[in-house]
């Protein structure tokens, strides 16, 4: 998927959305939330609270990223930490560990994130609404910063 200079996600887009057992919580939430918005939610699992590998459910959503079957997605595991480092070993899945709002526009307007991560056991239900709506809400810069992203498809040389 290139990148995709100044593009807004928007209600009617897909938007993808995973978790492991400690995200399922938040991510039911999160899936209201996005409704009401009307986004498309495509939840991709788990639909219990039997605990879960949470790289089965980062790569399944990764995929469909990285695919160009969906533009958009959210991660959630108790850090947020394992799940993006699992979805970012996907080509041109740029997954961003959020933890508050300016973390959230940060990652879109200067990195394109495509993958909202975010830990359910490191912010309140408040607090991790508001980095979604920050996520969704800001639009990649492009400028000093598309050469920058560009770059993350080089392979490195070191």
């Amino acid at each position: 998927m290139a990148v995709l200079d100044g593009y807004l996600i928007k209600p009617d887009d897909n938007i993808l959305i995973a978790s492991d057992h400690a995200g399922l919580e938040l991510k039911e939430i999160f899936s209201q939330f996005l409704i009401a918005e009307k986004y498309r939610v495509i939840d991709l699992g788990p639909n219990s609270s039997k605990s879960v590998d949470y790289p089965d459910y980062a790569y399944k959503l990764a995929g469909y990223i990285s695919n160009g079957t969906a533009k958009a997605g959210v991660l959630i595991c108790g850090t947020g930490i394992g799940i993006s480092i699992a979805a970012n070993r996907w080509l041109d899945v740029r997954a961003a560990l959020v933890h508050n709002t300016q973390t959230a526009i940060s990652a879109r307007q200067h990195n394109d994130a495509n993958v909202m991560a975010i830990g359910a056991r490191i912010l309140n239900t408040e607090n991790a609404l508001a980095c979604l709506d920050s996520f969704l809400s800001s639009k990649f810069e492009g400028g000093r910063h598309l050469t920058r992203v560009e770059k993350l498809k080089e392979k490195p040389t070191y």
